[in-house]
């Protein structure tokens, strides 16, 4: 009988038990730097960009890449630009166009007789919060003391009623404003909003608030449904989604439902739609009016897509692709380090398009140039190094996603209006997520839509350089008495303030 100490096991057992061995201890250390480390997945490599390439290539193949490898760095360093000198003066001085309240401090000794010489100006920022207040709109009646038959019916006479945006309503449009603003731009729930009225004085019951929100997002649905219509007539848009929970009436626990984002790159334009599932038929009913480039991340439903609708083109993300290898450093260094290098490369081009200002044209011709030979020699490595990995490893699962949605990497060398991945819309995303750990979730499925439109239009706002805030506001007075053929006037990208 073997002592214990002694035992021996199959050689395929030790190997199945080593490899999952491994496999924990990559989750381990991801969740880990997930919990307590940096977030960033800035990548330095440890040697260089030679160096890696020999671990990967045959000596013929890596001479050639090399040569193109250190033109292509050349070339970025030559195009970087200067650093900056530290040109701070002190600090800044106070805007000019702010409101000033002058505040005069005379000599308690008797000045009359003296002659002014000059003065001393100090200026301190001060602030006043907000405060709640009441518009009373008075329409006088006046009775005639004599017939008048040229005056017309009655003896009356009154001012016509204002035309309220919102009707009887007891909240006012800056009330409104605000309300939405705090909520959707700066994340503050409406719990904390409501506490904030009673320090003011106003005690707002929460089904009081949230029908004020409801009344906010009416005029805006009107506009929304124009809006989404120009954004699915682009050929090319990003896409992904993010989580949203959501009240339930009756049920005492939140449904999980998905917040979809879609980004026009070439307008620069966000659009966000609520759907209870994260399937594909959510996405398929706006995507059916769409025909072009669809970016967006490995997510199995995007495939479903592709296959179920004709008129799109699938394109991935390179940054997708370069997380999975980022996270694949424990397991590989060298294989990791090598894909992330040759990844980088292909950032270096994209660096250098933007740094210089080149307009679609130039940057296709600029990416044929020196992307391609990158992009096809990380395409032919992945290929080399499937078989010599092991398919359960991290590093083999991360080769395994990348040569998955390689060929749907191709179009960003068709078209220089193409980003190489679609962190554009995932920015736009950040905000919700930001929201989303404030007041945790929507009341309902149809609160739920109006975050969606709100997020929208806010989102626009930002990337047009528009404050939300004076847009809403001008657009809640105006909307009811805009014409429907000429909505697109209010869109953000569009706006112009009403004329006083």
């Amino acid at each position: 009988m073997q002592n214990a100490s002694e035992q021996t096991v199959p050689l395929a057992d030790y190997q199945k038990l080593e490899s999952e061995l491994q496999e924990l201890k990559q989750r381990l250390a991801w969740f880990e730097r997930m919990m307590f480390g940096r977030k960033s997945e800035r990548f330095v490599p440890a040697e260089e960009v030679e160096g890696q390439l020999k671990l990967a290539f045959a000596p013929e193949l890596a001479q050639e890449v090399e040569a193109s490898v250190k033109q292509l760095i050349a070339a970025h360093e030559r195009n970087a630009p200067p650093k900056k000198e530290n040109t701070h003066k002190g600090r800044q001085p106070i805007p000019l166009d702010l409101p000033r309240v002058t505040e005069v401090l005379e000599p308690e000794e008797d000045t009359s007789g003296m002659k002014r010489i000059g003065e001393d100006i100090t200026e301190v920022l001060e602030y006043a919060p907000g405060k709640v207040w009441v518009r009373r709109i008075v329409r006088p009646k006046y009775a005639r003391q004599e017939v008048n038959e040229d005056a017309g019916p009655g003896q009356i006479v009154q001012a016509p009623a204002k035309d309220l945006p919102f009707g009887r309503s007891k909240a006012g449009v800056s009330l409104i404003v605000h309300i939405l603003i705090s909520k959707y731009v700066e994340h503050l729930p409406l719990h904390r909003l409501i506490a904030r009225f009673a320090r003011s004085g106003l005690k707002v019951p929460p089904p009081t608030i949230g029908n004020w929100v409801k009344a906010g997002a009416a005029p805006l649905m009107i506009l929304y449904e124009a809006y989404q219509k120009v954004i699915f007539e682009a050929f090319y848009l990003q896409m992904d989604e993010t989580k949203l929970k959501v009240l339930e009436d009756g049920r005492g626990k939140a449904h999980l439902g998905y917040l979809w984002a879609v980004f026009s790159p070439m307008d620069n334009l966000p659009f966000f739609f609520y759907e209870k599932g994260r399937d594909h038929e959510g996405p398929k009913k706006f995507l059916e009016r769409f025909a072009g480039v669809l970016q967006c991340d490995g997510y199995s439903v995007y495939e479903t897509l592709n296959k179920k609708m004709d008129d799109i083109t699938l394109m991935n993300c390179m940054s997708h692709i370069r997380r999975e290898f980022f996270d694949a450093q424990g397991n590989d260094a060298e294989r990791a380090q090598t894909a992330l290098t040759l990844i980088k490369l292909l950032y270096l081009v994209e660096e250098k398009a933007r740094l210089q200002g080149f307009n679609a044209e130039q940057r296709l011709e600029l990416r044929l140039k020196e992307s391609k030979p990158v992009f096809d020699t990380l395409g032919q490595w992945l290929q080399t190094e499937y078989d010599k990995v092991t398919p359960s490893s991290t590093i083999g699962k991360a080769i395994q996603y990348a040569l998955n949605r390689w060929k749907n990497m191709a179009p960003f060398l068709a078209n220089g209006n193409i980003e190489i991945d679609n962190n554009l819309v995932e920015n736009i995303i950040r905000p919700a997520a930001i929201g989303r750990k404030n007041y945790l979730f929507a009341g309902s499925h149809e609160a739920a839509q109006r975050t969606a439109v709100f997020y929208t239009f806010f989102a626009a706002c930002k990337h047009h350089g528009i404050d939300p805030e004076k847009w809403l506001t001008d657009v809640l007075n105006r909307i009811h008495n805009h014409k429907a053929s000429r909505l697109h006037e209010l869109f953000p990208q569009n706006w112009k303030p009403a004329a006083e």
